[in-house]
């Protein structure tokens, strides 16, 4: 592993205004796992882009030696053409499409035999009859060809699926396997993976990291850039260290000395003394109390995904919600948060020791509940909006009169949480698509806050941020537990729960499974709370 595959030199990018990139060099060796980390903002995706030719040859300054070759690629077919493929965090893959049609899109099978199509369905191809009669030149998909190769690909990758499923029918875990199925299927030689465990959870992220370690015993090399340093520090043999546009440094986790706050000293540019902002707790009375609480799924009225839960929330408190993907936290948070998912509901609803019903958002907001979505770019935000709309969106009321809102007093309110919450943004009229994820989370709470609401339900507050952001969110949460609000903190991430909240709650197969004080908590206790299935506690 000591010759170099890839050699980038004096990388410079420049767009109106700003130097995404300075001077930057990276070498990566045949072979190898190689991590990429940085802070949002600090030239990571940009850099990728550079190499992949989504940003072509001549839009930067610097050389690229790929395989011992110049390169100056015009477009990303130029770069895989040369066997170097990336995945995005956003995956580009067809719903509606079969697995094995998402294989080769763009890279069809073409052959003059007929067969069945994706869907199993038979296929006149080029031939004597059909098609290929009427049209001699033309060439069809060949589907046997396409399945059958489809399925090789899918053993490679330890996926069980049939190749005509469609992908629609398959979590974003498979979804993951499927992008690297499409990569192999283009004789890759240098994976790219943009943040490629952020939405799995603990055992779909396990079996995507083995494989790429399966990979580079092929002798495929990989690119990973991750927020999850864990994750870095268990699978890379090198990691390069990014920050405001500057490569830093590169490591050997070999060596032993490299650590999580090591790299973490990197990429802020200073020492984190303590990963989570300190905090005295001032708990009031109870505010919000959840019993018997059942949701049934929308597509499966006979099947509860929340059995029975029960759960309780004071002023001033951060209480954790802990549960393996499938363990029904999102349902339950949404399902409490006016009925925004499920069918089915019953239980009962007590805010300041008072029953209530929150059958509707705009019942739940009046209530004093907010809820902030795990997926914000999907459901959290209007990204091809400005800041000032974004901010306003849940809280309009406050800022009508007589079904006119007060422009003036919009972008008073907007510009008054960009400062307070410091969202980086050139004003309250930006863009909110183009902010990092940490600034649009910014945006997110702050859509909430301005509704004034006594309990505010946090969903993966955190995810697919840096660690400089998630610092400055966590210290938001600790100001707003300081206010008087009650937070329900809901993370994938133990050590987050563990150094933010006061009590958590477990969750496994749609049931509380625990209640455990922070005194108490550890990760291998809430691990085995997560596991089972336990009599449920009230």
């Amino acid at each position: 592993m000591t010759d170099a595959i890839l050699r980038m030199r004096g990388i410079t990018k420049t767009f109106p205004g700003v130097n995404a990139l300075a001077d930057v060099d990276l070498t990566v060796r045949r072979g190898e796992i190689h991590a990429i980390c940085g802070e949002n903002g600090a030239g990571k995706s940009t850099l990728m882009k550079v190499l992949s030719g989504v940003y072509p040859h001549g839009s930067y300054e610097g050389e690229i030696h790929f395989g011992g070759e110049p390169c100056r690629f015009t477009g990303i077919h130029d770069s895989e053409r040369h066997g170097i493929v990336i995945i995005h965090q956003e995956l580009a893959l067809c719903p509606q499409l079969s697995i094995a049609e998402n294989i080769f899109l763009g890279n069809e099978r073409a052959g003059r035999g007929g067969g069945a199509d994706a869907s199993g369905r038979a296929r006149h191809g080029r031939g004597r009859g059909g098609l290929g009669r009427l049209l001699p030149g033309l060439r069809l998909v060949d589907w046997n060809r396409t399945n059958h190769e489809a399925a090789r690909l899918l053993e490679r990758v330890g996926l069980p699926e049939n190749p005509v499923t469609p992908i629609a029918d398959l979590g974003v875990g498979k979804q993951q396997l499927v992008e690297i199925a499409k990569a192999l299927s283009k004789r890759v030689r240098l994976l790219i993976l943009d943040e490629p465990t952020a939405a799995l959870n603990d055992e779909d992220s396990a079996h995507l990291l083995d494989l790429v370690r399966g990979l580079r015993d092929e002798g495929i090399t990989s690119l990973i850039i991750s927020h999850k340093l864990n994750e870095v520090l268990a699978i890379a043999d090198s990691v390069s260290i990014l920050r405001d546009g500057r490569m830093i440094e590169t490591l050997d986790p070999s060596a032993g000395t490299v650590t999580e706050d090591r790299i973490i000293a990197g990429m802020v540019g200073r020492d984190l003394e303590h990963r989570f902002p300190p905090h005295e707790p001032r708990i009031g009375e109870e505010v919000l109390r959840i019993e018997d609480w059942t949701v049934h799924s929308p597509a499966r009225h006979d099947r509860a995904v929340v059995s029975g839960a029960a759960l309780r929330l004071r002023r001033g408190e951060i209480v954790g919600l802990a549960g393996l993907m499938g363990a029904g936290r999102t349902e339950l948070a949404m399902s409490v948060f006016g009925r925004s998912y499920g069918t089915g509901i019953s239980g009962r609803l007590y805010k300041d020791g008072k029953p209530i019903e929150a059958r509707s958002v705009r019942e739940a907001i009046r209530h004093g509940i907010a809820y902030a979505t795990e997926d914000r770019k999907r459901y959290g935000l209007n990204l091809i909006e400005d800041v000032k709309r974004n901010v306003s969106a849940a809280g309009l009321d406050r800022l009508a009169r007589r079904g006119w809102v007060n422009g003036h007093e919009e972008y008073r309110v907007a510009e008054e949480y960009r400062t307070g919450l410091n969202v980086k943004a050139p004003s309250v009229l930006s863009e909110t698509g183009k902010l990092s994820g940490g600034n649009q989370q910014k945006v997110v709470l702050a859509k909430w806050i301005f509704t004034d609401p006594d309990v505010l339900i946090l969903d993966e507050p955190t995810r697919g941020i840096d660690v400089g952001a998630k610092y400055e969110i966590y210290s938001i949460i600790n100001r707003l537990a300081d206010e008087g609000k009650a937070i329900l903190l809901i993370s994938s991430e133990l050590p987050e729960l563990l150094g933010m909240c006061d009590r958590i709650y477990t969750m496994a197969a749609g049931r509380i499974t625990a209640e455990v004080p922070r005194a108490e908590a550890t990760q291998e206790r809430l691990m085995s709370h997560m596991t089972k299935e336990q009599e449920q506690v009230g």
